[in-house]
């Protein structure tokens, strides 16, 4: 299912493509056909569970931004961390996120929690777990994503340089530790969900900080803002 029905951008295929080989992602991919097959809701749609890396591809990683499962309710996840269709509620994780943009850079609050703009810039918005059950939170943990992203972080680390790491939460830091400090900057900040984002993730000012790395890279900074 996964290498046959799923197109992945050739930046991140050329050097994944033996992970869909191995009989991890291939005992996943059984395991979404039968749940398929049991009628069971899957979220994302089966062409956004790689929105994230055909977003972003490789080359144009500039900022990693590590979430872990999908959202499980209807038209939220569409394969981005964080992030939700337009028409959808902002999710309170995301609220506050969009708090600490705008005591950071003064950003104005957007009405929509779509972040496809950002992914578009070079901000690789990547869950652990890429796929949920509708309505079971973590359903599809330990069945095989988390070893697929951890490949992704893995390659990033050995083919990319200058990246800006925002690792929101244990469970992202812990993810996070084969990154190559010395030549990435990883920034480190309580997860921001309302439990605790008070903790400090608010006034972590992680944004300004992503950028002023960017720029000292000579790369191109990122537009936090939102388009309407």
């Amino acid at each position: 299912m996964l290498n046959r029905k799923i197109q992945l951008d050739k930046s991140w295929l050329e050097h994944l493509n033996i992970e869909f080989e191995k009989p991890y992602m291939q005992q996943l991919s059984q395991f979404l056909l039968a749940e398929k097959a049991a009628g069971k809701t899957i979220y994302p749609a089966s062409e956004s569970i790689f929105n994230a890396l055909n977003t972003t591809p490789l080359d144009q990683v500039k900022i990693v931004v590590i979430g872990q499962d999908p959202y499980h309710g209807p038209n939220q996840a569409h394969g981005l961390s964080f992030s939700v269709p337009k028409g959808t509620k902002t999710p309170p994780s995301l609220k506050n996120i969009y708090k600490e943009i705008n005591a950071d850079l003064d950003i104005p609050i957007p009405n929509h929690g779509n972040l496809q703009s950002w992914a578009e810039q070079g901000v690789l918005l990547l869950n652990s777990v890429l796929t949920v059950e509708h309505s079971h939170a973590a359903s599809h943990q330990k069945r095989g994503w988390e070893q697929f992203t951890d490949a992704v972080i893995t390659l990033i680390n050995r083919e990319c340089q200058n990246v800006v790491f925002l690792l929101w939460g244990s469970y992202a830091q812990k993810k996070g530790q084969v990154i190559d400090r010395h030549k990435n900057l990883v920034l480190n900040a309580p997860h921001p969900s309302p439990l605790s984002a008070h903790r400090g993730f608010l006034g972590c000012k992680h944004f300004s900080q992503a950028n002023t790395y960017l720029q000292q890279q000579n790369s191109h900074i990122i537009d936090w803002s939102i388009p309407e």
